[in-house]
């Protein structure tokens, strides 16, 4: 009987991002390439990630939606281009009790793609190999929305990576990217941040600062 290989607790992101960047070399990667880390906690994981690839780094703003009297309770998630997806036991009906939700998410991503792109206009992914990369899948929704903002922008080919999720969220990731990579799937996943021994979270100038470290915009063509 084959044992199963047990679970990794990565020390922090960076530690995770040099990890799933390993696995990455191994791809076969049709150039150009560029990594869009999804902020906040994606962008330290990217960062190493793009270093190692010696690829370009830049962001794909997501936003997870939340009932407000329970911000942990994901219900949904928005990315840039307007994108927003619900989780699939949110009906039909409750559209319009949701759209203050909605139109909340879309201005808070307005307000970091003027924070972390200053000057930028869209993202332009036309023939390019996008790496999409996150700390983690829980419910695998903000990077479902990613993955679909990626193909609204001309993404050739989109591959979602990270460290850890749970077996449904990669599941379902998994339908829509032209592939996942993901190092470890435990079968219990109650939290992102219980793999990792140190999970602070990261506040915008903590982006703004790793996007300043990373590989400029036109440095891998």
């Amino acid at each position: 009987m084959r044992m199963r290989a047990p679970a990794r607790v990565f020390a922090d992101r960076a530690a995770a991002g040099a990890a799933l960047a390993q696995a990455l070399r191994r791809l076969p990667l049709a150039p150009p390439v560029l990594v869009l880390g999804l902020p906040r906690g994606g962008v330290a994981v990217a960062h190493e990630v793009a270093a190692a690839l010696h690829a370009p780094l830049d962001v794909l703003i997501v936003r997870k939606i939340a009932l407000p009297h329970n911000p942990e309770l994901a219900i949904g998630a928005a990315a840039s281009g307007g994108i927003v997806i619900w989780e699939e036991h949110i009906g039909p009906s409750s559209g319009a009790a949701l759209e203050p939700l909605r139109a909340a998410a879309l201005q808070e991503i307005e307000r970091r793609e003027r924070r972390y792109r200053p000057g930028r206009g869209p993202l332009d992914l036309h023939g390019k190999t996008v790496l999409l990369v996150d700390d983690g899948l829980a419910t695998g929704a903000t990077m479902l929305a990613a993955v679909r903002a990626a193909r609204q922008a001309g993404a050739a080919s989109i591959i979602a990576a990270v460290p850890v999720g749970s077996p449904e969220a990669a599941a379902r990731v998994r339908r829509e990217a032209d592939r996942l990579v993901i190092l470890q799937t435990p079968p219990e996943l109650l939290a992102v941040g219980q793999w990792y021994e140190r999970f602070e979270q990261l506040e915008d100038a903590d982006v703004c600062r790793l996007l300043e470290l990373g590989p400029p915009a036109h440095a891998v063509e």
